[in-house]
């Protein structure tokens, strides 16, 4: 009964499987982590808004002619992030987002559309000043994704939609997060930056009113990138470019794998972060992909923008580390 369920939900309002796919569709959460620890006591505050536009159909790693399929995901991120120490920090990631499937056949269009409260992050940090030398510094970092946003959300019709267009994934997971930076000696501005996510993701058992155990795939992301800083009308620019890739392991329904979901992705990220005042910081950066490999059909990203405010607060006590 629960496959027959399944299936009939796949069907409704669909085309095929296709449009039960987009593992990279949903709440950037691993995307938007990693605040600075400006030292014991200050407050760090972060608002942005991300748009994410997949209306690629990728059957493994070809493109193919088809742009019918439209996925649409607009977020307004919160982050706040506290430093208890010059080592130990917190941060927490809030969201609200709105999702848009349109599949556009033979003249005829259907909207799928889901807006709330989505899931959170919350993240416990600890800096290593020094690990590479002078100018370098190791942030370790382990937390929780907690499901504060709706995992039920019915059609006009009363059928439950399918877990990629859900605000909430209704599930806890587990989160490691590692940041290493280094400070490059023949440019005093120049930084050398890399990050690594890793995202176990728990199981939602209320999938489906209550008739399925539904569970998003692991996700692995690791970041690389060269920052540097200049001054241009008494204003400092940070540009950067950042080399990202991410892994997303097949989800499962009741414990068995479902077609059309993971995959490998590789981005280009070009990003600008300007310093409007000295606790005032606006950053904008646009994500490119370059190679894209999914398992079976899937729509997969084809551009991504974020952009936002940072309002930063310091106690009077110089960070030893940064």
């Amino acid at each position: 009964m629960i496959r027959i369920l399944f299936f009939v939900l796949l069907l409704f309002g669909c085309h095929q499987v296709f449009s039960q796919t987009c593992c990279s569709g949903g709440v950037p959460l691993s995307n938007n982590l990693g605040l600075p620890n400006e030292g014991k006591g200050s407050l760090t505050l972060g608002l942005n808004y991300d748009y994410n536009n997949l209306n690629t159909l990728n059957a493994g790693a070809d493109q193919l002619d088809d742009d019918s399929r439209l996925r649409i995901t607009n977020s307004i991120l919160l982050n706040l992030g506290y430093a208890f120490t010059d080592r130990f920090s917190f941060e927490t990631l809030f969201t609200w987002v709105n999702q848009t499937r349109t599949i556009s056949q033979f003249g005829n269009e259907n909207l799928s559309e889901t807006q709330g409260i989505g899931d959170a992050v919350f993240l416990i940090k600890y800096a290593i000043p020094d690990w590479l030398g002078a100018q370098s510094v190791m942030h370790l970092g382990v937390g929780t994704k907690a499901p504060l946003g709706k995992s039920d959300l019915t059609t006009a019709e009363g059928f439950q939609l399918t877990a990629d267009l859900q605000p909430g994934s209704g599930a806890w997971d587990i989160l490691g997060w590692l940041s290493v930076s280094k400070g490059l000696g023949f440019r005093p501005s120049a930084t050398l930056s890399g990050s690594f996510i890793y995202r176990a993701t728990g199981e939602n058992t209320s999938y489906l009113n209550n008739t399925s155990n539904y569970e998003f795939g692991n996700v692995i992301q690791a970041n690389m990138g060269y920052t540097d800083q200049f001054l241009l009308f008494n204003t400092i620019f940070n540009p950067g470019l950042i080399l990202k890739y991410r892994k997303a392991s097949v989800d499962k329904v009741e414990r068995s794998d479902l077609p059309n979901t993971g995959g490998e992705w590789v981005f280009v990220r070009p990003e600008l972060r300007v310093q409007i005042t000295p606790s005032i910081s606006f950053s904008s950066r646009l994500e490119i992909p370059v190679y894209s490999y999914v398992d079976g059909t899937q729509l997969t990203p084809t551009l991504r923008f974020t952009t936002g405010l940072a309002f930063t607060f310091k106690s009077n006590t110089l960070n030893i580390i940064n």
